[in-house]
């Protein structure tokens, strides 16, 4: 693989699938939604099942939305989501956030809703993204931070896959602590007028905290991370089921709350 390239942490189960098509522009592209105007050109990157790009399409119906991920099979899903709204105005391709196949300034906004955790060059991925937007576009990107996660009530349990987690996706070479990270990474890779900001996703109702501990629980034990710990000599299988159920027994609780901090930047290229 070219050294740029990570292997992404999560992989494409059925319980990783469960948390992507939850995500919406509402959720989790608030900060990008009020600079958009209804004849924008923009690219999404690392698209996945397309629901917060089928979002942003409807938002730009004179403009076009380019729905980009490295997998093709979740492309499917992302042009059934398209074509079960009706959209006309998006189209969905495969490729690599180091190297897009796109000429220079193509788009008037570069989108990346959770990628830049996910690659072994998050600066160079910027400078692309940079490459391929217009001169007075813009550059948005947001991503989690697993080290500022926080929860309650607290249990070692949850500690102890937070750490393991880190060490799983560092090990495969991403950063999970990019939240953080996003303004510094986007000075490194020359983008100017940067607008830093912060959003949330917290989990507090009975359903939220059943759904998102169910489905945390199954990936734990089930998804592509489950197989690189225990392939990597990161966890054993037993050390996962004991994670598994300290997320079951933390949605079980009826003042549990859950708090996932993102860090946002908006460049002006």
């Amino acid at each position: 693989m070219p050294k740029e390239t990570a292997t992404y942490t999560h992989g494409h189960h059925a319980s990783v699938l469960r948390s992507h098509t939850w995500r919406t522009a509402a959720n989790s592209a608030a900060y990008l939604v009020g600079e958009l105007s209804p004849d924008t050109h923009l690219l999404d990157v690392g698209c996945g099942p397309g629901t917060i790009t089928a979002d942003l399409a409807a938002l730009v119906p004179g403009g076009r939305v380019t729905g980009l991920d490295a997998v093709p099979d979740v492309l499917e899903q992302a042009r059934a989501n398209a074509a079960a709204r009706g959209l006309s105005n998006t189209a969905f391709t495969t490729g690599d956030v180091h190297a897009l196949g796109f000429a220079d300034d193509s788009f008037d906004v570069v989108h990346a809703h959770q990628v830049l955790q996910h690659v072994g060059d998050p600066v160079g991925a910027l400078r692309e993204m940079r490459r391929v937007c217009r001169p007075g576009g813009m550059v948005a990107a947001r991503d989690s931070d697993y080290g500022a996660m926080f929860w309650y009530p607290h249990t070692g349990g949850l500690d102890e896959w937070r750490e393991l987690y880190r060490r799983v996706a560092r090990g495969n070479g991403g950063e999970p602590d990019a939240g953080r990270r996003l303004h510094a990474w986007a000075r490194e890779a020359g983008l100017s007028r940067i607008t830093a900001s912060s959003g949330m996703w917290c989990f507090a109702t009975p359903e939220e905290r059943r759904w998102w501990s169910d489905l945390w629980a199954e990936r734990t034990l089930a998804s592509s991370f489950a197989r690189t710990a225990v392939d990597g000599g990161y966890a054993t299988t037993a050390q996962l089921r004991a994670a598994a159920r300290s997320w079951r027994e933390w949605g079980a609780r009826e003042d549990g709350w859950f708090g996932v901090p993102h860090g946002e930047i908006l460049c002006r290229a």
